[in-house]
């Protein structure tokens, strides 16, 4: 009894100085700046910045040894102050940034042609179907988007029936635009209070588009030359604009006969009638 108390009792020493031994190799000892960092971020987990959650973030930027280019939607620059200062960083302002939707189709402008009746997902409903509307790259209105925002930024307007972000809610986490099947969702820049973009992505050819929806661009490519600065394209009948040339002047919204070009600035009293 005594010998098989003290054959464990060596065992078990053994035992534990060979773990000591190991866990001593190979033991990883973590910079403090990375719970710092983790602390002041939100918790959110929601992946805007492009990493698996808050951890991964403060691990990285604390690897790298910068937090340039890793931005933490959710926390806005109150928490990307914070970090920096952790890191030693000059604090810098990042511009604010919405999350637009690039289709009008409300049920006014766009009239439902038929009843779909199936899984209620837009991701499924895309696979199936061009839409009640007839529009084959419009919103589909079944709130993935609206199920995929974690911060109840997103509802879907029954008047309308289109998603409505609330910018007071809402981070640019960018879950939204992953959630919708035809990408109707687009974070951009704001630059001084400005910001313009074309409500559509409709390919189709103009008249066909029109037919589908009143407020579709027909690719008339009259934006594109009425932008002095270059930042309008027309491609496959529909217009884009590049946020990191336009200027903000309304021009292509004033001219825009379909009124598919929409604002956060007044671009003439003339247009605001006309709306």
């Amino acid at each position: 009894m005594i010998a098989a108390i003290l054959t464990l009792g060596i065992i078990g020493l053994l035992a534990a100085v060979i773990l000591y031994f190991v866990s001593q190799k190979f033991k990883v000892v973590e910079d403090p700046k990375i719970d710092e960092i983790e602390e002041v971020l939100p918790g959110a987990n929601c992946g805007g910045c492009g990493f698996a959650g808050c951890r991964a973030l403060a691990e990285s930027i604390v690897k790298t040894g910068s937090s340039k280019g890793k931005v933490c939607t959710a926390g806005g620059s109150a928490v990307n102050a914070k970090v920096a200062e952790i890191m030693g960083e000059a604090v810098t302002e990042s511009e604010p940034r919405k999350v637009v939707l690039r289709c009008n189709g409300s049920c006014e402008n766009a009239p439902a042609k038929f009843h779909y009746d199936s899984a209620s997902t837009c991701a499924y409903a895309n696979m199936l179907t061009a839409g009640e509307s007839g529009c084959a790259f419009g919103c589909l209105g079944y709130g993935d988007c609206t199920n995929a925002c974690k911060f109840d930024a997103i509802r879907l307007d029954k008047a309308t029936g289109l998603p409505v972000i609330d910018p007071d809610k809402c981070v640019c986490c960018g879950a939204c635009t992953k959630a919708c099947p035809r990408q109707l969702l687009e974070i951009r820049t704001i630059r001084d209070g400005q910001l313009i973009w074309v409500a559509c992505k409709n390919q189709d050819k103009g008249a066909e588009a029109k037919k589908n929806c009143a407020t579709a661009c027909i690719g008339c490519k009259k934006c594109e030359k009425n932008c002095e600065a270059g930042a309008i394209t027309v491609t496959n009948n529909v217009a884009y604009i590049d946020e990191t040339k336009c200027t903000a002047c309304g021009k292509c919204a004033e001219g825009c006969p379909t009124k598919a070009i929409h604002s956060l600035i007044p671009v003439s009293s003339e247009t605001k009638a006309e709306a």
